[in-house]
């Protein structure tokens, strides 16, 4: 890797989502947002959710919406991991995308709970009547 640049990795549960050269990265941790350039001491972070903005080598800034995670410095490779993350091209099309990832979850987690509930609730009557077998003997 060239000294002007860091090649950025952004690693979700599931899938790589960024893997390309940047020449500066900006995220945010519990105590601010922080700025990293090619020579910048090695560094670790526990993120926060926010915006991460990463410059390409050919001057673009990109945004992605981060959920909590890690950022790890060393040498010239900057690894975010993190749970979920979302590309945008501008600060409102990525409000209106994290908006809609989010209303995803948000239904996917409902549907898991209520599948948990019914899961238990049968369960419960599988147990109520092995006690009523078990007391009817």
């Amino acid at each position: 890797m060239s000294e002007g640049r860091m090649q950025l990795q952004v690693l979700l549960p599931t899938e790589i989502l960024v893997d390309e050269p940047a020449t500066k990265v900006i995220a945010e941790a519990a105590n601010g947002a922080f700025c990293l350039l090619p020579r910048h001491i090695d560094f670790v972070a526990a993120l926060v959710p926010g915006i991460l903005l990463y410059e390409t080598t050919q001057g673009k800034e990109r945004l992605l919406a981060n959920d909590t995670g890690i950022l790890v410095k060393a040498g010239d490779r900057v690894r975010v991991s993190v749970l979920n993350a979302v590309r945008g091209t501008s600060l409102d099309a990525l409000r209106e995308t994290v908006e809609a990832h989010f209303k995803s979850l948000d239904e996917h987690e409902r549907l898991t709970r209520s599948a948990l509930a019914r899961l238990e609730a049968g369960t419960l009557r599988r147990f109520q009547r092995l006690e009523q077998t078990h007391e009817s003997r």
